[in-house]
């Protein structure tokens, strides 16, 4: 059973934070940018984390996991 925190990157983050994952890798072209190819975990206060494709995929599991407890 999932917990009530999510590893991220190496912040532990409230799964209750978590707004939405990316489906699909950051790109944005940006020559100074150092997250091409990662995604996007929006968390709220308009803040983002951003983890490879298995950190996303447990952090998608996690919240339904989480979600569907009782």
């Amino acid at each position: 059973m999932a917990g009530a925190l999510i590893l991220i990157d190496d912040k532990h983050v409230p799964l209750s934070r978590i707004l939405w994952v990316a489906d699909v890798p950051h790109f944005c072209g940006g020559e100074d940018c150092t997250v091409e190819g990662r995604y996007e975990v929006r968390i709220e206060a308009d803040d983002s984390l951003f983890c490879t494709r298995e950190e996303r995929d447990v952090t998608i599991e996690a919240i339904e996991e989480w979600h569907h407890r009782d």
